[in-house]
């Protein structure tokens, strides 16, 4: 299993925590030391858990866009898109629990066109006012004739947000663009003619899920 290179400061962390705590326990063959020491150990274990990030292997091709995060899709609408796409779309949220895997994908293969980040709010992801109020990073991909955008958004918890992308990167469909720290959501905008193969409910993979299909070549 590998891990995210932005977790690998916390894991660290945390295992230096369990191994002192195993060690203050030994030495003074303290009770309460050792219930401190199994309590760090899970949670060394599960920080290490929240930051695995696994190989993605499944559908690839224009066409096709793939979901950029593991999680449930709690909001699929048509709106228009003033930001980059300048055009109707329809827009598919995905929210990500503090249980999936959180290493985003991007969902296209293309040019990145447009990287934009704005501070925000900390609303519940949940919340539609979350796409527009909270903390976010927009990332526009012309992928053959269609145009892409991809939106990680801050959580209630989650604070801090993390994008490799780069204006003009050609970038590749399943490759990692980045992951949100602790619980968060990511917004997908397709062009309007798009047709949606998820719906509100369905849980989805990163860089397996394919969310919808679009007339580009």
């Amino acid at each position: 299993m590998s891990f995210a290179r932005e977790g690998l400061t916390y894991i660290v962390t945390a295992v230096v925590l369990v191994v002192i705590a195993y060690f203050v326990a030994l030495t003074r063959r303290s009770w309460p030391m050792w219930l401190i020491a199994f309590a760090l150990t899970i949670v060394a274990l599960w920080v290490a858990y929240f930051f695995r990030d696994p190989e993605r292997i499944g559908q690839r091709g224009p066409g096709l866009v793939i979901a950029p995060a593991d999680g449930r899709v709690v909001l699929v609408t048509p709106m228009a898109e003033s930001v980059y796409m300048k055009a109707p779309a329809v827009r598919v949220s995905i929210f990500m629990n503090v249980f999936n895997v959180h290493v985003n994908r991007y969902p296209v293969s293309g040019t990145i066109e447009y990287v934009a980040h704005a501070p925000g709010r900390f609303f519940n992801a949940m919340e539609q006012r979350a796409s527009l109020e909270n903390e976010q990073t927009s990332v526009g991909i012309a992928s053959g004739s269609s145009h892409i955008l991809v939106r990680q958004i801050a959580g209630l918890i989650a604070r801090r947000i993390v994008t490799y992308s780069k204006e003009g990167e050609r970038v590749a469909q399943g490759d990692r663009m980045g992951l949100i720290r602790f619980g968060s959501r990511v917004d997908v905008f397709v062009p309007h003619t798009a047709r949606i193969r998820v719906a509100v409910g369905d849980a989805t993979v990163a860089g397996v899920t394919v969310l919808a299909e679009t007339d580009a070549t």
